[in-house]
């Protein structure tokens, strides 16, 4: 019996299909933003919204992009009415990471220089003592998906997708996905995903586990802000007692988690908030829960 051959689709190195999700082209004379971040309140001042906005660029970050995210994180840090932060994209693209058009004609100087603007951006997001979770809007590429896994969890719209597609250009994931993915995913995962650039749909995030939440797209904003608005009413010393337990922990022996929860426990029942929670329980109405960092 002939065996049949298989046939199979090879993609010329040389093919548009190859850099399709890597970095979109702005249209001819794309005029930048004058903000290339947005910040808004709401919710009273409870809740922040940081927005990427270079919608025409595919919210591409760009070495003032960058500088602007921080300053925003560490503004909203020193707000003491905020509780909650979510972080989104303006347009049809979440984050299409690095704009490498301007890395287009950089050194490695300078490359690293802008590294380590990136580095100082994601730290500060990574350790942001209030919650602050993604609402992926749509792609995220690269960095921009290490921007999501670096926030406490994700929800998404249904036609978001998450894809690490730096192996294609000849540079390893700097942003924190070989961490992030392997624990969000699964090591096999991780490997598949940094290894062949090929996107991952919100649906089989969900499955995976790396999504908490899946969000008709036109629902998306309106779903982020009724967490956000749970959370805000939760105490915020609570609050940041576990996001600090859960961080730590990750890795760790049990025993040396349970330390690490138990420091985190006693941190909040010695803190006014405690009080006050089991008081409003018992009164049945809405706690009145003091800033965390008083």
């Amino acid at each position: 019996m002939a065996r049949q051959e298989r046939t199979k689709t090879i993609v010329p190195p040389n093919s548009p299909e190859r850099w399709g999700g890597v970095d979109p082209k702005p249209p001819p004379h794309f005029d930048e933003p004058k903000d290339p971040a947005l910040l808004e309140y709401v919710h009273g001042g409870r809740t922040a919204i940081i927005t990427f906005n270079r919608p025409q660029a595919g919210n591409t970050v760009t070495t003032a992009l960058g500088v602007r995210l921080s300053e925003i994180i560490e503004e909203i840090e020193t707000k003491v009415t905020v509780r909650c932060a979510i972080l989104t994209g303006a347009g049809q693209d979440f984050c299409r990471g690095a704009d490498l058009r301007e890395r287009k004609a950089m050194d490695s100087e300078q490359w690293l220089r802008q590294r380590r603007a990136f580095d100082r951006t994601l730290y500060t997001l990574r350790n942001m003592r209030r919650p602050i979770f993604a609402a992926v809007n749509g792609r995220a590429v690269g960095g921009g998906s290490e921007f999501a896994q670096s926030c406490d969890f994700i929800i998404a719209a249904e036609n978001a997708s998450f894809c690490q597609p730096e192996a294609l250009v000849g540079i390893s994931a700097g942003g924190g996905s070989t961490w992030f993915l392997p624990r969000q995913l699964s090591p096999g995962h991780a490997m598949y995903q940094l290894m062949t650039g090929e996107p991952v749909s919100a649906q089989d995030a969900y499955r995976m586990g790396m999504v908490v939440r899946l969000c008709p797209p036109a629902e998306l904003m309106n779903i982020a802000l009724e967490i956000a608005e749970k959370i805000a009413r939760s105490g915020p010393t609570a609050l940041a007692a576990a996001k600090l337990a859960v961080r730590e922990g990750l890795g760790v022996p049990m025993e040396h988690g349970m330390i690490i929860n138990l420091e985190a426990h006693w941190r909040s029942v010695l803190h006014p908030d405690r009080g006050e929670g089991v008081k409003a329980w018992n009164e049945m109405r809405e706690p009145n829960f003091n800033d965390p960092d008083r």
